[in-house]
């Protein structure tokens, strides 16, 4: 079984400065770059947690408060 995918395992959400999210186990160190936004949960709990707040799945870095057509 893939580690991440243990549902009785206890979980974090983390961010990098692209705004991009990701669920980690909670009991393996947090990589550089990456910062914790939900120290400890259930998987569902992490999971539910990265799509109520990850709506824009771009990363920061193309200029998300310009318009698509000024990034064509």
């Amino acid at each position: 079984m893939n580690p991440f995918d243990d549902p009785e395992a206890r979980y974090r959400v983390l961010v990098n400065q692209e705004a991009q999210y990701s669920l980690w186990r909670a009991d393996i160190a947090v990589p550089a770059g990456w910062t914790v936004v939900l120290s400890d949960g259930g998987r569902q709990e992490c999971l539910d947690h990265i799509d109520a707040h990850w709506t824009d799945m771009r990363p920061r870095s193309l200029g998300q408060d310009r318009p698509r057509a000024a990034r064509s």
